[in-house]
């Protein structure tokens, strides 16, 4: 059965990533950035395997200074993110069992270091994707590579992860935009 699938691969992850406690919360972060309409992020969370949309969180970047800086704007988006984790903000108190950031060691190595800035700590892992853009590896912020294309249902759902993921960020991106077209 589907859930049957959703448990073997949410298995699979709490063993071959080494992680303290089972996957039950992903939550998965984007960057959308198109120039001169500015960046926004997204994060989606996905309970049990599942999408669970009422936790999804869209987050505007408050202008990181000069060029448009995808590792400054996600440095930024988790440390907002736990910093209403630890302010305990409505909406914001799950703690989440795994960190999936869009992007690869730079990215995840900077979501590490917005936690370590707060104090606190869960296990972050970037998604490194292939040249058909698709996920093809997570990789650690030390710079450890776990292939997942080997295994099609783990390669499969961290491809739904990171597609919903940024087609979320995506669509944030387009209302922003043509909200501001329209003025």
């Amino acid at each position: 059965t589907q859930s049957q699938r959703r448990n073997k691969t949410l298995e699979w992850l709490c063993k071959t990533l080494e992680l303290p406690s089972f996957p039950n919360r992903i939550e998965a972060f984007d960057i959308s950035n198109t120039g001169s309409f500015g960046i926004v992020a997204a994060m989606t969370v996905f309970v049990e395997g599942k999408p669970l949309k009422r936790d999804y969180r869209k987050f505007r970047i408050k202008t990181v200074s000069g060029a448009p800086d995808d590792y400054a704007s996600m440095h930024q988006v988790v440390k907002r993110r736990f910093v209403h984790y630890k302010e305990g903000a409505k909406g914001f108190v799950e703690a989440p069992d795994l960190l999936l950031i869009d992007g690869g060691i730079t990215h995840a190595r900077t979501a590490l270091q917005a936690l370590e800035e707060l104090g606190i700590s869960f296990p972050v892992f970037g998604m490194v994707k292939d040249d058909r853009h698709r996920t093809r590896a997570l990789v650690t912020p030390q710079g450890q590579e776990i292939a997942i294309d080997s295994n099609q249902t783990v390669f499969s759902f961290i491809g739904t992860i990171q597609e919903e993921t940024h087609r979320f960020a995506i669509t944030y991106h387009r209302q922003l935009r043509s909200k501001r077209l329209k003025y």
